[in-house]
């Protein structure tokens, strides 16, 4: 009689740190196994130019053998590299929750046109190595991306391909955002935190709490820091009472994805108390910002999962951009610059790196009774980094402006929890047996690792980029 033969056990599998370490862009995850070459999330990189250089380098792995990307949320960071990776050759699923996909749609849409413009500068002023410059994707790679966002539900566990399931749970960063947990064929699991919403956000409710994985990629953001909810409101009022007290502008360079929207709240609320006068007219200047609100609103009317109970109570009312003043077009954006303060402007790119925010910034900065608030993550590297860095002057449009206004650092709108609510979310989960910190700048992943080692008693690394370790 024969003998059976016995299928050979799978190898482990081989997990590589592509992006997203060391530095707060370009998140990239690549998990390899016998059957499966999964790309966990696909961001940009943003900020010092080597940094953005990567964007172009030829890539780890060809995209053509990469079987499927889950995108945690719909910033630039963690989804504005699909693009490229399309036209590379990718032509798997897109896994993400569906309120990720609807806000990638818009997010991809923008970087492209961004990409595009920018190409056209640097051919008509000669600094490209390219003749003529080439985008790094265009308008027809992002309508080709978009055909594969696969959305699944939130909270299911799915089977992604043979032997591999995954499962989303609610993230709390930005609407649709979600912690991803991977269980591969030889049985062990993987789960990446994507970014971390903190329980004091006014929109969405805390993010589910961890739960377990063999090995686990959390987010280190702001892993040497803590957030201090009431004094950041009373800091805001305050910059918007002695900026109005002495004719001043108030420009909030907000990101269009969730911020604007908490921005806008936290402006109501103002309002409603008397401290901002309903006499200053607040201008939101974001076209991009202006369509996910509409994606919020949405979800209001849903009544989603992921909304606070207050805000399902108060219905799209909550979210409306009335009775502030919504600039959609490029003439409306160059109107603002006719009107005189007392004002508020709310305007993308967040961290100034591009958008509608650097004209006004140009205007606005030179005057000293204007004021430049900064209310979330500023990465190094960028016009708000270098304005919370004390710049007295910024390089725009080919010229240096002078830095006159005050600049408020307002972290109190960070959508990212911060090192003692990232440790109380991990609280309470069996120890994997390694926790990586990713998504961080140096000192915050450092420091963030040591707090995990000492609380929790768990393995805690900072990863090197590029490199490869196993899953087991």
């Amino acid at each position: 009689m024969s003998e059976a033969i016995t299928a050979p056990a799978p190898r482990p599998a081989l997990l590589s740190f592509l992006g997203g370490v060391g530095t707060v862009t370009g998140s990239k995850f690549l998990v390899e196994s016998d059957r499966a070459r999964v790309l966990l999330d696909c961001g940009l990189f943003q900020g010092f130019a080597n940094l953005r250089r990567r964007n172009w380098e030829r890539p780890a792995r060809d995209p053509a053998d990469i079987r499927a990307v889950v995108v945690t949320h719909a910033h630039l960071d963690h989804c504005g590299y699909l693009p490229r990776l399309v036209r590379q050759g990718f032509r798997g699923p897109i896994l993400t929750s569906a309120h990720t996909a609807r806000l990638a749609g818009i997010v991809l849409r923008d970087s492209a046109r961004l990409q595009m413009e920018a190409a056209r500068h640097a051919h008509e002023h000669g600094w490209s190595k390219h003749r003529p410059a080439e985008p790094l994707y265009d308008e027809s790679d992002v309508e080709r991306t978009l055909a594969f966002f696969d959305p699944v539900p939130v909270g299911d566990e799915v089977e992604i391909m043979s032997g591999t399931r995954l499962t989303l749970h609610h993230g709390g960063h930005i609407l649709g955002s979600a912690w991803a947990r991977l269980v591969l064929e030889d049985g062990h699991s993987l789960a990446v935190s994507g970014d971390l919403g903190r329980p004091g956000h006014p929109l969405l409710l805390p993010p589910e709490p961890f739960s377990g994985a063999d090995v686990l990629l959390v987010e280190s953001t702001y892993g040497d820091r803590r957030h201090d909810q009431e004094a950041g409101r009373s800091e805001f009022a305050a910059v918007m009472a002695r900026t109005v007290a002495r004719n001043g502008t108030v420009v909030v360079p907000a990101f269009a994805i969730d911020r604007t929207e908490v921005v806008l709240h936290e402006l109501t609320r103002l309002r409603d108390t008397g401290i901002l006068p309903r006499s200053v007219p607040v201008y939101v200047d974001s076209p991009m910002a202006l369509a996910a609100l509409d994606v919020y609103r949405d979800a209001v009317r849903a009544r989603s999962a992921e909304l606070r109970p207050e805000i399902l109570a108060e219905g799209e009312a909550a979210l409306s951009p009335a009775p502030f003043l919504a600039a959609r077009t490029v003439q409306e954006s160059i109107d603002i610059n006719s009107t005189g303060g007392p004002a508020v402007i709310v305007s993308s790119a967040g961290m100034a790196t591009g958008g509608r925010v650097l004209h006004h910034l140009r205007r606005l900065l030179p005057d000293p009774r204007n004021t430049v608030v900064v209310v979330g993550f500023a990465a190094a590297g960028t016009r708000a980094r270098d304005l919370v860095d004390g710049a007295r002057v910024l390089k725009m449009f080919g010229e240096y402006v002078p830095v006159r206004a005050e600049v408020a650092v307002v972290p109190h709108f960070s959508a990212h929890a911060d090192a003692e609510q990232i440790v109380d979310w991990l609280r309470g989960a069996p120890a994997p047996h390694a926790t990586y910190l990713v998504h961080g700048e140096p000192a915050a992943s450092a420091s963030l690792r040591d707090r995990i080692d000492r609380e929790l008693g768990w393995t805690a690394v900072v990863p090197r980029s590029g490199e490869a370790v196993l899953v087991h």
